[in-house]
């Protein structure tokens, strides 16, 4: 006799619908997209708040676009990589960074009211797993930089969400760069 509760809980970061889990507690992060369990509100809480940020400042606007940028070309290395990578291991590690960056920019599109560009296929990385892993950590750092600054400059609390969710993920992206560096 289970008596425990069954929730749904919603992210109430996600770019398209709500990405919903049905269990018994929060999940840790987001399957698609690597958002912390903060961001995972009860459906009974939950709160759309998607799409175009309105009334955006001009600084804010060009984080954005600066973020979408850096987002999409690390959608497009880690699909290189993960094409050149020579076992199913890495290979799945570098498909799963590819997507969960894919996310990130269609999230950066919602929010600036733009429609996600398509992404072209670019032969931007090695051939070599640990010339590629160095990389990632370079762009991770980089991007965890960029974020932590367009934070610091927005005023529109939405704006803040994403940058302030942004980093934490990204954070998370280094950490598995510097353990396999490691």
């Amino acid at each position: 006799n289970d008596t425990a509760t069954t929730e749904i809980y919603t992210l109430s970061l996600h770019d398209a619908l709500p990405i919903s889990y049905l269990g018994e507690e929060k999940p840790v992060k987001c399957p698609f997209c690597g958002a912390h369990e903060r961001l995972m509100v009860s459906q009974a809480d939950y709160v759309n708040s998607i799409g175009a940020i309105q009334d955006l400042t001009n600084v804010t606007r060009k984080n954005l676009e600066a973020a979408l940028e850096l987002e999409i070309a690390n959608t497009q290395f880690y699909a290189c990589a993960a094409r050149k990578s020579g076992s199913d291991e890495t290979k799945n590690l570098f498909k799963i960074l590819s997507k969960v960056e894919s996310e990130h920019a269609s999230l950066l599109c919602k929010a600036l009211g733009i429609k996600k560009p398509a992404l072209e296929e670019a032969d931007i990385c090695g051939g070599d797993f640990q010339e590629n892993l160095a990389e990632s950590h370079r762009r991770e750092e980089g991007a965890i930089k960029h974020y932590g600054r367009f934070l610091s400059e927005a005023v529109e609390p939405r704006a803040q969400e994403i940058f302030s969710a942004l980093v934490a993920i990204e954070s998370d992206h280094l950490s598995l760069s510097g353990e396999s560096l490691a």
